[in-house]
């Protein structure tokens, strides 16, 4: 076919119409089965995969056809860019957190001007290829190959969104045939998409946002009835042996930045990975954790923070931190402040990231120490903020000025996605994979270690190490699925989604000076965190809205919920709505093994669901604990204040300014007291 013959087709009626959808459809197909790992289990969710794009270009690019001329064809093309650029912004973010880009993660744009080396780091060469079509569209306008078309008359119009309308009702009954329920159920967006669509997906996530907003609106106390009942007769009585037995010390929590549990005692070519931490395995003062993992969702190191010190659920889509800040909560910080503790949070990184300098006061903490606070010249600075050494060597005089008893918070970076480090800072092999994520994993975790071991020497230093209890959790995991097949040579097994449940675990440290620790093999997860600690201190959590239990309790609950609705428990692991035995990773003979299990979870992540939507916790006061009370916090003014080494400190931050002014206005408000 020549090319006049090809100019006159594409000049007929509708024929550009149907190629844009048709083009449209294809790519995002080819994207389905090449960007995401969607599970594909049966024929139905083959051919369901396959058709549910067609909707959505349907009823989009009908939009067009409300157009006429050349007017219609820019339209098509703005319509691609948009719906091109959705898709594309869905698989670089799939490509780190094997999720799909929900409206509030869009809330977090503060996150956006922080995430730049990641974002580099996640785009192909090829990623050109989600552009075609677009390109294809620009250059038939541009080229003036297609002629301007009369308006098309309304019945034809009706036709394609009435088609469209038809096409996704059907897609939806297949969908619901397959997987009933699949709306009102399922907390796991690729579901979703396999089912509904990428593009369908947003229309119902956007509508899901809706009401979810409108839920705080509408909640009263009688919600809490149902969130209470259920707390309660699951509460977890304390072990008398390890009650109290922490009363009054200290406690600094250690985020160990995409930490994975098989890293601990990993030998890579005969070197270990982690030597302080493996050391740390057998301290006759600390609580090793071996079966305990993360339970995050999208907000990934904020929901860690959030489930650590709240015992509530993060959300299924969004983050907390982002999107419910000003909610009232009943978190670690402020209870033990109602105790005479000071509370601290310390992060080397600006205080907005992840909304932390609005969210810290709805927690409770006292003092935020930010980016400001810390030296972030080049030399100590890589990924998302200040390299953990010099981190620790920087905090140490905070944390030794603080008025004790003290609870802080120090969230370390370096072990982050790309996982990468100066050339000065490497003492550790990489890996031999094709992958270079994976390879550099090695040694940002190594180089993590070192400083775990160099803080633990700080800390003996300063005198405050035999009256702390240090808790480091790894936050979330650090490799994802999309780094299976390199994460297939380092285990030495098949990555199956078995097996990739098993990795979610991460370690769990609780060091206790005074007290004797063990490997401990309880199942828990970062929910159960706040009961554990506070009974160690001798505070007991009966009175306060609890989804996690004592991992220390004799009565502890070993079910870890995840948040897409998976769960682990020592006998049977449920992924994708499929039970497994364990540890043999075979499928559960007993067809209803895990529904007992099942029912448990989903009925927990709806009620914690429903706290946070709907702020309830404004609703309930336990006993003898006042609400917090965010006016009182001002992190915006000097944070050295109040510490018993205040006037000595010297800050190499953007906060120096104003710690100068603050022993000026100190120095002659002296003076005038002595006149």
């Amino acid at each position: 076919m020549n090319l006049k013959k090809i100019q006159s087709l594409l000049n007929k009626k509708f024929v550009l119409f149907f190629l844009v959808v048709i083009m449209f459809w294809m790519k995002t197909y080819m994207t389905y089965r090449t960007q995401f790992h969607l599970g594909i289990d049966n024929k139905m969710q083959a051919f369901l995969l396959f058709i549910n794009p067609i909707s959505s270009a349907l009823l989009f690019f009908g939009i067009a056809l409300f157009f006429k001329g050349r007017g219609r064809y820019w339209a098509m093309f703005i319509i691609n860019l948009i719906l091109s650029f959705v898709l594309y912004a869905n698989v670089v973010y799939y490509r780190f957190f094997n999720d799909f880009i929900t409206l509030p993660t869009l809330e977090q744009t503060q996150n956006f001007g922080e995430v730049t080396g990641s974002a580099k780091a996640l785009m192909k060469p090829f990623d050109i290829f989600f552009f075609t079509d677009t390109i294809i569209i620009l250059a038939l306008i541009l080229f003036k190959v297609i002629k301007p078309q009369e308006r098309v008359k309304g019945r034809a119009v009706l036709a394609v969104f009435t088609s469209a309308i038809m096409v996704f009702i059907v897609n939806l009954s297949l969908a619901e045939a397959d997987r009933p329920q699949l709306l009102s159920r399922t907390f796991d967006r690729n579901y979703l998409v396999k089912y509904l669509g990428q593009y369908n997906y947003q229309i119902y996530d956007i509508i899901q946002t809706s009401m979810t907003t409108a839920q705080r609106a509408f909640a009263d106390s009688n919600d809490l009835t149902d969130v209470e009942n259920w707390t309660k007769s699951n509460y977890t009585k304390p072990n008398p042996e390890y009650f109290g037995k922490a009363k009054g010390m200290n406690v600094i929590y250690i985020s160990m930045e995409s930490l994975q549990n098989w890293m601990i005692n990993y030998k890579l070519d005969g070197k270990e990975v982690t030597p302080f931490l493996n050391k740390l395995t057998h301290d006759k003062n600390t609580f090793y954790f071996d079966n305990f993992f993360h339970q995050t969702g999208q907000g990934k190191t904020s929901d860690a923070e959030f489930m650590m010190e709240n015992s509530l659920f993060p959300l299924p889509q969004g983050s907390v931190f982002s999107t419910k800040a000003q909610n009232t909560y009943q978190a670690a910080p402020s209870i033990l402040s109602q105790h005479g503790y000071t509370t601290a949070a310390l992060h080397g990184n600006s205080g907005s990231f992840w909304n932390r300098d609005d969210m810290y006061k709805s927690l409770g903490y006292d003092k935020f120490f930010d980016a400001q606070y810390y030296d972030m010249s080049d030399k100590n600075v890589i990924n998302y903020g200040l390299k953990d050494k010099p981190f620790v060597e920087q905090s140490m005089p905070y944390l030794e000025g603080l008025k004790q008893p003290f609870y802080a918070k120090m969230i370390w970076l370096s072990n982050h996605f790309p996982f990468i480090l100066p050339k000065e800072d490497i003492d550790f092999p990489e890996a031999n994979t094709d992958d270079g994520v994976v390879n550099r994993y090695f040694q940002t975790a190594h180089y993590m270690d070192e400083a775990l071991e160099q803080f633990f020497n700080d800390l003996k230093k300063s005198g405050l190490y035999k009256n702390t209890i240090v808790v480091m959790y790894g936050d979330h995991y650090g490799i994802s699925e999309n780094h299976n097949k390199a994460m297939s040579q380092v285990m030495g097994e098949k990555i199956t989604p078995y097996v990739n449940a098993q990795l979610q675990r991460v370690p769990l440290f609780i060091h206790v000076p005074g007290v004797k620790g063990k490997i401990d093999h309880t199942y828990g997860g970062e929910v159960d965190v706040r009961p554990t600690i506070l009974h160690l201190l001798g505070i007991d959590t009966k009175d306060f809205i609890s989804f996690g239990s004592d991992l220390l309790s004799k009565e502890h609950r070993e079910i870890v919920p995840f948040r897409n609705g998976d769960f682990v428990t020592p006998k049977y692991t449920q992924v994708n709505g499929t039970c497994y035995e364990n540890p043999s990773g075979k499928v559960a003979k007993d067809t209803k093994a895990c529904k007992p299990f099942d029912s448990v979870v989903k009925k927990e992540l709806a009620l914690s669901d429903k706290v946070v939507y709907g702020d309830l916790l404004r609703f309930y006061q336990p006993k003898g604990y006042k609400p917090v009370n965010r006016q009182k916090y001002d992190y915006a003014s000097d944070q050295t204040q109040g510490l018993t080494n205040w006037k000595k400190i010297k800050i190499p931050g953007e906060a120096q300014k104003k710690h100068e002014e603050a022993l000026k206005a100190h120095s002659s408000d002296s003076s005038s007291s002595e006149k």
